[in-house]
């Protein structure tokens, strides 16, 4: 997906290492970056027991999840590459028992247990910007294969009735993806607004829904304070358990 700050990966950009766990990341349509990040570190995953990762990529959600809980989590990923690079990441991280990888596209992908808890996904959101003529990358970063309504659609199926969606979306397709979902019955009551600089526009919102309207809590993070990768403390002390760096 489009990050507000890239990450410098490891050598030719194949793996990125994490304090716990590596991503593999040679065949996957996009690499780690720091939206995905943001969400797997600030998700509100307190008590959840059952987790859907919708369009895992390299599998990064589904393994920063599973490090901060004891959820049973499905992680499911339509494009092959990212799912190959998935199944080599899950399988070689320390919580592989309690993740399940699946080759699917949530509108293909049905219950076949218990209605999930949680929905977290880094959806593909650039539905006016122009094409990559690699099709990997548009199926990733636009959204051509999973549309909003898409993921409404089976959040409605598959969420279980105190369930919550959480993803991360540009302010601008955030905002719209909240009307949305108000049709569908879910209405946002955290969101997370995201600034690279002090000085910066809102850039990125992490957003939590569920099916009950609450008084809507707002908060702030800023990235970066000054320099190119001089970090806040805030978003030091939100990552420290996975960036090896702090």
């Amino acid at each position: 997906m489009g990050d507000i700050i890239r990450i410098r990966a490891g050598m030719a950009n194949e793996y990125f290492n994490f304090r716990q766990f590596t991503i593999r990341q040679g065949r996957s349509a996009f690499k780690v970056g720091t939206d995905a990040v943001l969400l797997g570190a600030a998700a509100d995953i307190a008590g959840a027991e059952r987790i859907l990762d919708v369009g895992s990529g390299t599998g990064i959600l589904a393994i920063m999840a599973a490090q901060r809980s004891q959820a049973n989590i499905t992680a499911i990923e339509p494009h092959e590459g990212s799912f190959a690079d998935a199944a080599v990441n899950i399988s070689s991280c320390p919580w592989a028992g309690r993740i399940t990888l699946l080759n699917s596209r949530l509108q293909d992908f049905s219950l076949v247990d218990n209605k999930f808890d949680l929905i977290i996904t880094n959806p593909p959101y650039f539905s006016d910007s122009l094409k990559s003529p690699d099709p990997g990358k548009n199926a990733a970063r636009h959204n051509v294969t999973l549309t909003g309504n898409d993921l409404l659609e089976g959040a409605a199926r598959l969420l279980a009735e105190g369930g919550t969606i959480q993803l991360i979306m540009p302010r601008t397709e955030g905002n719209v993806f909240i009307a949305e979902a108000a049709s569908f019955g879910f209405y946002c009551n955290r969101i997370i607004k995201i600034r690279p600089l002090p000085s910066s526009e809102v850039k990125r919102l992490i957003m939590k829904f569920s099916r009950s309207r609450t008084m809507l809590h707002e908060e702030f993070l800023t990235i970066e304070h000054g320099p190119r990768h001089e970090f806040t403390s805030e978003y030091m002390d939100l990552t420290k358990d996975f960036y090896l760096k702090f």
